[in-house]
C-alpha cells in the first residue's frame, strides 16, 4: 500500500485509487501534465501524483473556507503550522476551543481557522468535523483523541507538501465557477478529477453538501463545460446514474467505516475522450471489495 501524504483524513478519501489515475494518465499521454480537483478535500490523489512525479502541477479548489484555510496555511506558513502541530494540547478543553472556532469562524484569522479544521479532522471520529471527539468527552474510550495525531508523521507530510508549493495552486471558489472560469485556462495536457460530495448521507459527512437539484446541475456543468479529459466519482445511486446516463462508467463495492462500518457502492464516470485502461489496480472492477478506514 502506498504511503499516505495528505495530512487530512477525509470521508470518501480516494488516495487508494491514485494508481488507477496514474494508469489513466499513462494511457492518455497525460503524464507530466497538469491535474485538477475542483472538490479537493484531502487531495490525496493529487498529492500522491505530484510527489511521485506523475504530474507537474496540481490545481486544488474547495468551497469550504476552513478546508481552503488549511491548504493556504501549510503552503504559505509551513514552519509555523508545524510548530502548532508540535505544541498542540491534546485536551478536551483544546478540542472545545478548536470546535468553537469552526462553529463561529467570523473574525478568525485564516491561519487559526485552518489549524482548527486540521485539529478536528485529526481528533474527531472518522475525520468528520461534525462528529464527536475520538474517545468521547470523558476520554474513556478504547482510543483517545490523539490516536490519529502522530505529530512527527503529520509534520513530515506538511513539510513534504511545502517542498512542492510552487507546483500547487489553490482556490476557494464555488466548484461551478471554478469549472467555468479557471479550468478553461489550463493546458491541453490536463486531467480533471471531480469528486463531489456524496448524494446520500452527505449532510452527515461534510459541512458543504448538495441538494438533489445541485447534483443534477453540476452534472450538466461537468459534461457541458469541461473540454479537458475528466473523471467523476460518486456513490452509486439511481439519481447519479440518470444524471450521467450517456457516459461510460463502472461500479465497485466499498466498505466504509465512518460512524459505523457499512458497505456501499462507488461509481466512476468518464468523459468520452478518455481511454480507459484495463487495470488490475482496482481489483475486479465490477463489485470489487476495498477497505476504507479513514485512519491515515
Amino acid at each position: 500500500m502506498s504511503r499516505h501524504n495528505s495530512p487530512l483524513r477525509y470521508p470518501g478519501g480516494k488516495q487508494k485509487i491514485a494508481p488507477f489515475v496514474y494508469e489513466i494518465l499513462e494511457e492518455n499521454d497525460l503524464l507530466g501534465g497538469h491535474y485538477v480537483e475542483p472538490y479537493a478535500g484531502g487531495a490525496g490523489v493529487a498529492i500522491d501524483l505530484l510527489v511521485k512525479g506523475k504530474v507537474s502541477h496540481i490545481h486544488l479548489n474547495d468551497s469550504c473556507p476552513a478546508v481552503y484555510a488549511f491548504w493556504h496555511s501549510i503552503l504559505k506558513y509551513p514552519q509555523e503550522f508545524c510548530r502548532r502541530v508540535l505544541t498542540a494540547s491534546m485536551t478536551i478543553e483544546e478540542w472545545q476551543k478548536q470546535r468553537d472556532i469552526i462553529n463561529n469562524p467570523k473574525g478568525v484569522e485564516r491561519f487559526d481557522l485552518g489549524f482548527a479544521m486540521f485539529f478536528l479532522n485529526r481528533c474527531n471520529r472518522s475525520g468528520i468535523l461534525r462528529a464527536g471527539v475520538i474517545g468521547g468527552m470523558k476520554q474513556d474510550g478504547r482510543w483517545k483523541m490523539d490516536a490519529r495525531f502522530n505529530r512527527n508523521e503529520l509534520i513530515r507530510r506538511i513539510e513534504l507538501i511545502s517542498d512542492y508549493k510552487t507546483k500547487i495552486k489553490i482556490r476557494n471558489w464555488d466548484a461551478e465557477k471554478f469549472i467555468k472560469q479557471y479550468i478553461p485556462r489550463l493546458p491541453d495536457d490536463t486531467l480533471i478529477y471531480c469528486d463531489p460530495p456524496y448524494f446520500n448521507k452527505a449532510d452527515k459527512l461534510y459541512n458543504n453538501h448538495y441538494a438533489p437539484e445541485d447534483h443534477q446541475r453540476i452534472a450538466g456543468v461537468i459534461q457541458e463545460e469541461i473540454k479537458h479529459p475528466w473523471i467523476v466519482s460518486y456513490d452509486n445511486t439511481n439519481e447519479i446514474l440518470f444524471n450521467y446516463s450517456d457516459r461510460r462508467k463502472f461500479t465497485y463495492a466499498l466498505r466504509y467505516n465512518a460512524a459505523k462500518a457499512y458497505q456501499g457502492s462507488e461509481i466512476f464516470i468518464f468523459s468520452d475522450d478518455l481511454e480507459i485502461p484495463i487495470t488490475s489496480e482496482i481489483p475486479s472492477i465490477d463489485h470489487a471489495l476495498e477497505e476504507y478506514h479513514y485512519s491515515a
